[in-house]
């Protein structure tokens, strides 16, 4: 074939999927790497393509292309349908490639997905969505079409129940593949979709990444079982409705790329952004040890997040606070398909006067202004789960989830009633053996019965239902931390006698910060029920 095929390949490529990578132009398109990467250089140097570089946690950084303004143009010649048409009918105007650009993220990951179903099933025809519960669809040599989309790691559970009860609108009954972030929103999904008019096969984004078409990763709603990719789509026997979005009210041509879009982030930095949005108000120490790097290489992600305003530096109670800018924020925000308003409104760290907020009354965000208002309890929080980070790398152990208190909290039903828990932090480690779970609670106020009774009333609820292995697939073991020991005695001994009250047994262990200072959250810091001390984590 010629260059001149090629080129015209490339082009119409593209206009379907733009900001793919020259591996997944060459795998969706059948042209040979070798030819890909030749016929990419000279439509860059032409001026006809244009690049934007993008990395990930969880994928290595990459070129990703678009079409350029002449681009568009040349497409819309050879394919004989018109610029107008062309804007209309393809994700390649200006409008289009800024959404784009904010989900890069999720590009990647479903033209991974893509890649793999090329495996099985070849040529196909890729389609992106705007504002449905997919982010976008496949279809396959024989007309079946299968539904993508990726569920983002700050997206919250209203917003993810809301997305997922939708889906049986936009698939019917056909199937959709779906990429969470972690198990216990993987569990969470399968619950909302259980009894689905929808097929929905689920998949946790670190194996997606990973895997080849052969690998049993996804699962269904209901039961155990566990299918490859080439035997989900097996499964797809009938297709979703043709989805018909409405036309963006304006397109225009795409203007160079530039750094109005999303500026591009190295992997580290990508890692610094989300976790201080996951831990406002975080001390640059307990950053280095979240990311398992010297202080020296976390100043440099964090000094370029500070030049492009997506972080702020604040001082608090003597010390320097991380959290995210109203940029930072908006920017995972639109990464994820959440609200831009609502997050602002949560975890907002400016003031009213759009100045430095001169103590925690002037913070806009209501959780953010919640953690400044109470910071030697979030700042004790940030102290573990840095402290736990830090061990588990030491140890080679592997840290598979540290969440947050907005998605550490678990809510359950008992009786009729809508019951919850609101943990500090969760963690799930896996040593090698086992993987163990575990929920913390930092307590500096419960020294009296009645204090003590209100912590653990939650906890003795949710290990009365099957809740907690149906979250995580263990019982997870709640910790809990206190500033002195005597509290901490008082505290396991009070459990204990609600424990032989009730009936219910809450995987209970207690330490103080003294002890977790001198051993660490791995060491033998932390006392049972039974008199038992020295206990380790792992």
């Amino acid at each position: 074939m010629s260059p001149l095929s090629a080129q015209t390949d490339l082009l119409r490529q593209l206009a379907h999927t733009p900001l793919a990578d020259r591996s997944e132009l060459a795998a969706l398109s059948g042209w040979s790497p070798s030819a890909v990467y030749g016929c990419v250089a000279r439509l860059e140097r032409a001026g006809l393509v244009e690049h934007v570089i993008h990395a990930s946690p969880s994928t290595p950084a990459t070129r990703r292309y678009c079409l350029s303004a002449a681009g568009v143009r040349l497409f819309a010649e050879d394919a004989g349908i018109g610029l107008s048409r062309t804007l209309a009918q393809h994700p390649v105007s200006n409008e289009w490639r800024r959404l784009l650009v904010q989900r890069l993220d999720t590009a990647a990951l479903l033209y991974r997905t893509a890649i793999e179903i090329s495996e099985t099933e070849y040529p196909l025809r890729f389609r992106w969505y705007r504002a449905q519960p997919l982010d976008a669809a496949v279809e396959l040599p024989d007309g079946r079409r299968i539904g993508l989309a990726r569920i983002g790691r700050t997206s919250d559970r209203t917003a993810m129940a809301k997305r997922l009860g939708r889906l049986g609108d936009s698939v019917g009954g056909g199937a959709a593949l779906i990429i969470l972030p972690d198990q216990v929103r993987l569990r969470h999904a399968r619950r909302i979709l259980r009894g689905s008019a929808a097929l929905a096969f689920l998949g946790l984004v670190a194996q997606v990444v990973r895997a080849d078409p052969s690998a049993a990763l996804w699962q269904i709603a209901s039961g155990g079982a566990r299918f490859s990719l080439a035997e989900a789509l097996r499964h797809v026997t009938a297709s979703p409705p043709s989805i018909t979005e409405r036309p963006l009210a304006k397109v225009s041509v795409p203007r160079p790329l530039g750094r109005s879009e999303a500026p591009a982030l190295t992997r580290s930095e990508q890692r610094a952004l989300d976790l201080i949005g996951d831990w406002p108000w975080l001390r640059p120490v307990h950053l280095a040890n979240l990311l398992n790097c010297s202080p020296r290489r976390s100043r440099q992600a964090l000094s370029r997040l500070r030049r492009l305003d997506l972080v702020v530096r604040r001082f608090a109670a003597g010390q320097p606070r991380l959290a995210l800018s109203d940029a930072g924020i908006s920017r995972l925000a639109r990464r994820d398909r959440a609200s831009v308003a609502i997050a602002r409104r949560r975890w907002s760290v400016e003031s009213v006067e759009r100045s430095s907020p001169s103590s925690w009354r002037d913070v806009n965000g209501a959780r953010s202004r919640q953690l400044l208002r109470h910071l030697a309890h979030t700042e004790s929080v940030h102290r573990f789960v840095a402290q736990l980070a830090k061990q588990t790398a030491e140890a080679g152990f592997d840290l598979a989830q540290l969440d947050p208190p907005q998605r550490a909290s678990r809510y359950f039903r008992l009786d009729g009633v809508v019951r919850s828990i609101y943990p500090d932090a969760f963690a799930a480690l896996n040593d090698h053996r086992e993987m163990r779970a575990f929920f913390l609670e930092y307590e500096r106020r419960a020294d009296r019965p009645a204090m003590m009774r209100d912590r653990l009333a939650p906890y003795l609820r949710y290990c009365s239902t099957r809740r907690p292995l149906e979250d995580h697939g263990v019982i997870p073991t709640v910790l809990v931390v206190f500033e002195r020991d005597l509290t901490a005695h008082h505290f396991l001994r009070f459990a204990e006698r609600e424990f032989a009250h009730s009936g219910i047994q809450v995987p209970l262990l207690v330490s103080n910060r003294a002890a977790l200072e001198r051993l660490g959250p791995l060491g033998g810091a932390w006392s049972g029920p039974g008199g038992r001390s020295g206990i380790s984590l792992v």
